[in-house]
């Protein structure tokens, strides 16, 4: 397990001494859960406060929101923030 870790550590040094950046994915990019289109269409406010969040939260909530395979689990978890 040693070597494996030192090994994770002399290629990220490696990648860090070639500049290499990842590319990251903007939010218009993430897929917009169709039941968290519906509480915006629905609610304003909600909307609202949602883009005035960083993008970096916006990403996280639309994982966060977007992984349930069953839409009442996504609906719920829509509810529980916008609550």
């Amino acid at each position: 397990m040693r070597i494996t870790i030192s090994a994770y550590i002399f290629e990220a040094i490696e990648v860090e001494k070639a500049g290499l950046k990842v590319p990251m994915k903007k939010t218009t990019e993430f897929e917009m859960p169709e039941e968290l289109q519906e509480a915006f269409d629905h609610d304003a406010d909600f909307k609202s406060a949602f883009e005035a969040l960083t993008p970096g939260r916006e990403r996280g909530y639309l994982l966060h929101f977007s992984q349930p395979k069953q839409p009442k689990t996504r609906v719920s978890r829509i509810e529980n923030v916008h609550l």
